[in-house]
């Protein structure tokens, strides 16, 4: 039995293009792919690798939310690990989560060790809110 896979679904197998350019190298065959097809399936596995991450990302985010839920009002120890335009943003490491401090932010640079209140999540949004 032969799978027949179209063109234009072969972005989204990298690994499958991989095999099919290497097959042709030692088959000392002409590649299957022109330059600029290489280009646009590369590109295309580019864009889906991002979204992936994007997606993966706010799913731990809204997962870390949905668990610290019914620890609103107790402290932490965390380590400032950014300092952006958007605010302050402390991991805690038990559990290993990272939220953004709302309250008390003033002076904090990366790096510095603090003890945090956690003052609210959003599981919807994935956020989850600090204060000192």
């Amino acid at each position: 039995m032969t799978i027949r896979i179209r063109r234009r679904r072969i972005a989204d197998f990298p690994d499958l293009v991989t095999q099919r350019l290497i097959h042709a190298v030692l088959a000392k065959q002409a590649a299957s792919y022109e330059d600029p097809e290489l280009d646009a399936i590369a590109m295309n596995c580019t864009l889906k690798e991002k979204a992936a991450r994007k997606v993966e990302r706010t799913s731990e985010k809204r997962a870390a939310a949905v668990v610290l839920h019914n620890h609103v009002g107790e402290m932490f120890n965390g380590v400032v690990t950014g300092v952006t335009p958007k605010g302050v943003f402390v991991r805690v490491s038990n559990p290993p989560v990272e939220g953004r401090v709302m309250r008390g932010e003033e002076g904090l640079d990366v790096g510095d060790r603090v003890k945090v209140k956690l003052i609210g999540t959003n599981p919807r949004l994935g956020f989850i809110d600090f204060g000192r």
